[in-house]
Order: structure tokens, then sequence, then C-alpha cells
């Protein structure tokens, strides 16, 4: 299987609306095609990771109910 990195422009990134207000925890996430692009907004040149559509919803979902305090 053949995996492509497509670059994911600057502006298509923003900050976790569940990020903690002291600078330590800055997460920034961006739509992609299929999924969602997950990076430390304290480090955004040291990489991303990327997860379909599904689970990205499924931990959304997860967050707003409390399940992973």
């Amino acid at each position: 299987m053949r995996t492509t990195k497509t670059e994911v422009p600057e502006s298509a990134w923003f900050k976790s609306s569940y990020s903690g207000g002291n600078e330590t925890e800055c997460v920034e996430a961006a739509f992609i095609g299929d999924g969602a692009a997950i990076r430390d907004s304290k480090q955004p040149k040291q990489g991303q990771f990327r997860v379909r559509a599904t689970a990205w919803s499924d931990f959304v979902s997860s967050v707003r109910k409390g399940a992973l305090k």
C-alpha cells in the first residue's frame, strides 16, 4: 500500500477548545480529506498524526462525555 503525506495548510489548523489554558496542553487539529490531523501547537514542526473520520468522531464524543479523564 502506498501512502502519501499531503501538506496541511497553516490556515487549516485550529486549537482545541478542550486544551488547557495554562499553555501546557495545547492540541491543534485540522480536517483533512478522510479524517483529521493532530499536532502539538507548541511544537508544530515536530510532526503530526492522522486519524480517520470515524476515529476522530469517536474521540471527540468520548471527550465531550468526560470518558477520558
